[in-house]
């Protein structure tokens, strides 16, 4: 089993940056897809990024349309973290954030993901 833990989340205003990581505990994740999606109220839980490892121990990462170029995710191995570094964050990017971890190759598809943490809200004033 992995157990994730969400930090990071607060309120900032519109065109602040906001770092959210996720550690991992009860297994070394180098090898999992780890997946950052988020959900607002009255909406749908949908994917932001993800990073997966490939091969020559490289990572690859995926982002979602609507934050390529505002938000990064990077991975500590050492640490068994994974960190979605967010920048000109804007109002509509108010939402609970997730982590999310998988065995299997990427996915966008927040129905994929074994493991979870609990959430942390990212609230971004106008």
């Amino acid at each position: 089993q992995v157990q994730l833990v969400e930090t990071g989340g607060g309120l900032v205003q519109a065109g602040g940056s906001l770092r959210i990581s996720c550690a991992a505990s009860g297994r070394t994740v180098t090898n999992y897809t780890m997946g950052w999606f988020r959900q607002a109220p009255g909406k749908e839980r949908e994917f932001v990024a993800t990073t997966r490892w490939a091969a020559g121990w490289t990572y690859i990462a995926e982002y979602a349309d609507f934050v390529k170029g505002r938000f990064t995710i990077f991975r500590n191995n050492r640490e068994n973290t994974v960190s979605l570094q967010m920048n000109s964050l804007k109002p509509e990017d108010t939402a609970v954030y997730y982590c999310a971890a998988r065995q299997a190759a990427e996915s966008r598809a927040y129905t994929e993901y074994e493991y979870w943490g609990q959430g942390t809200q990212v609230t971004v004033s106008s």
